[in-house]
């Protein structure tokens, strides 16, 4: 098969290509389902970062044992892995998509206002780790613990309508509700085929719209489509009686904006085609590489290759570098990266005479750069992003060794960086930061409390702030302490 240039896709399908291959890792794939099919879905989410903030016993105490029977049947259904796997994405990382607040289930027979079981991202400014949290959403008394910014279920995105996405009994209907075919709805030609570059699923439109008109208790009507940020389309679903299909047709009429806001909004999860059916079209990913219960209803499930997977990094072939003339040797010796071919004392007099300020061997400048800025960063970088910490570590553990102590460079910046971040996160969920710790800065230096708000907060590590400030903040006892000096 020709090779095809990565410039020839375009920057959303390389986007979602790293998030299927950095976002949802296999080993947190294969602990979430091990621990689900045991029964243990508080554990299920522990495995896939997210944190539980419910309590059942609660629940039944205000909302009686019939609900809490079907909410805890629906969270033993609950696959963690596969909602992250689906959960709305930002570019140009494809981080998930912050502050957001998601229904996946609502009650109606709970009371004036259904409970809905939600699960919510943190801001962008306690991101790190990229967790997430499942809760119960009341009504609008209820504010997500005070700490939230957006407390309230997002209309746009919404999973209730949408179980297969994350319900492991229903996954199955991926493959009628991808957008994948159907027949073309009548107008559909006077709207772009794009929706924020991503294919419109127009062929579905009609289907998805009668559920989501169910949901708000009407047979037919009018409702909206997101079409960009100041675009929608407004379609009307119509049949010629109950025992036809339902059809779709722009309104005839144009509305005043405050009515069109006030109708029922298509979830962006059936408005766009599936990405991961694009990306297999494109050849971008293998099914290999698709969620397990992904490939099954897709029927693309085949067992994966060495080609599929991507494992991490090791020295176990020596890396050879010229030095004074020869071929040396660089390989793991003792959990470390050593110049092999190199007698321990010669090593530990060239080490004294660089420390000196002397110039150093090939083998030990070679050894140096490699802990500094090692080929594999990037895939270090994305796996620090979505959150995976055990992944990065193990990168940096196959290619420096388990001993190996981390220099100032790159390497150590992106670490040190990752850490200081989780500390945010960890603020933010506890309650003691509601707002960006250095949200008081941009005021000004005489404007009230802000003092007050500079002394509470720790500045965000960057790359503009200074070396010496780093290695200050990023001093903390920290698991791994081996890899930092």
């Amino acid at each position: 098969m020709a090779l095809v240039s990565a410039n020839e896709f375009p920057s959303r399908l390389l986007m979602w290509q790293r998030v299927r291959e950095y976002a949802v890792p296999p080993s947190m794939i294969e602990i979430a389902a091990a621990r689900r099919t045991a029964g243990d879905w508080a554990g299920a989410c522990a495995a896939a970062r997210i944190d539980v903030d419910l309590d059942l016993r609660a629940v039944r105490d205000r909302h009686g044992t019939a609900l809490v029977t079907r909410l805890r049947a629906d969270l033993r259904r609950l696959a963690p892995d596969l909602l992250r796997w689906h959960m709305p994405r930002v570019a140009p990382d494809g981080r998930l998509r912050p502050g957001l607040t998601l229904c996946l289930a609502r009650y109606h027979d709970s009371g004036p206002t259904p409970l809905q079981l939600v699960v919510r991202t943190p801001p962008a400014w306690a991101d790190a780790g990229q967790r997430m949290s499942l809760a119960l959403w009341a009504g609008a008394g209820d504010d997500g613990l005070g700490r939230h910014p957006h407390p309230h279920p997002s209309r746009r995105f919404r999973l209730d309508l949408h179980r297969h996405l994350w319900d492991a009994g229903r996954s199955g209907e991926l493959a009628q509700r991808c957008g994948a075919g159907g027949t073309p709805v009548p107008g559909s030609s006077d709207l772009p085929g794009l929706l924020g570059n991503a294919p419109l699923a127009v062929t579905s439109w009609a289907a998805e719209g009668q559920l989501l008109l169910a949901a708000e208790g009407r047979a037919r009507g009018a409702f909206t489509v997101r079409l960009g940020a100041r675009n929608r389309a407004v379609l009307e679903l119509v049949a010629p009686d109950d025992s036809h299909a339902p059809s779709l047709r722009p309104l005839r009429d144009a509305l005043p904006p405050q009515e069109v806001a006030a109708l029922p909004v298509l979830p962006d999860a059936a408005a766009r085609v599936l990405p991961d059916l694009e990306l297999l079209r494109a050849g971008l990913i293998t099914a290999g590489q698709l969620h397990p219960l992904v490939a099954v209803a897709l029927g693309a499930s085949a067992p994966a290759t060495v080609a599929d997977s991507t494992p991490a990094p090791t020295s176990a072939d020596p890396h050879r570098i010229e030095c004074r003339g020869e071929v040396h040797r660089i390989a793991l010796r003792d959990g470390v990266l050593t110049a092999i071919d190199h007698d321990p004392d010669q090593l530990r007099r060239e080490e004294l005479l660089v420390a000196l300020g002397g110039p150093g061997l090939p083998c030990l400048r070679a050894i140096d750069a490699v802990h500094r800025s090692p080929e594999a960063l990037p895939a270090v970088r994305e796996r620090l992003r979505h959150g995976d910490i055990v992944g990065a570590l193990d990168v940096v553990e196959g290619l420096l060794g388990p001993g190996a102590v981390l220099r100032d460079g790159p390497l150590r910046e992106e670490l040190e960086s990752a850490a200081a971040r989780r500390i945010d996160h960890g603020l933010f969920r506890s309650g003691l930061a509601d707002e960006h710790p250095g949200a008081g800065a941009a005021v000004g230096g005489n404007a009230p409390g802000v003092g007050r708000a500079e002394a509470r907060r720790r500045p965000r590590l960057n790359r503009y702030t200074p070396r010496d400030l780093r290695r200050m903040w990023g001093s903390r006892a920290r698991p791994r302490t081996s890899m930092y000096r």
